[in-house]
């Protein structure tokens, strides 16, 4: 988890894509794009493991979008194939 925000940071796409499953990985990702955002910190709140492959992880991470401070509520799950953990998907949990 901590690896991919990090990426996020430093527009590692490559990294993003290769930790994301395949079965939910999109085809192309675009962190360019994302130039404004300013990235402030990562909170984890909780972490879970399900069984030996498979975990959740509920984070926030604080950014700022052109001088706006935001926030994004995660929870995500993660599953563990060949040694390796890969993002599966996340939900958004009420506020």
């Amino acid at each position: 988890m901590r690896s991919r925000y990090s990426a996020y940071v430093l527009n590692l796409e490559d990294y993003v894509l290769a930790t994301w499953h395949p079965d939910t990985r999109p085809a192309r990702l675009d962190l360019s794009k994302d130039e404004a955002t300013k990235w402030l910190g990562l909170q984890i709140k909780h972490t879970s493991n399900i069984d030996a492959d498979h975990a959740i992880v509920e984070f926030i991470a604080r950014y700022k979008v052109n001088g706006k401070a935001e926030r994004l509520h995660e929870i995500s799950r993660f599953i563990r194939l060949n040694n390796h953990w890969f993002y599966l998907d996340g939900s958004f949990p009420e506020n």
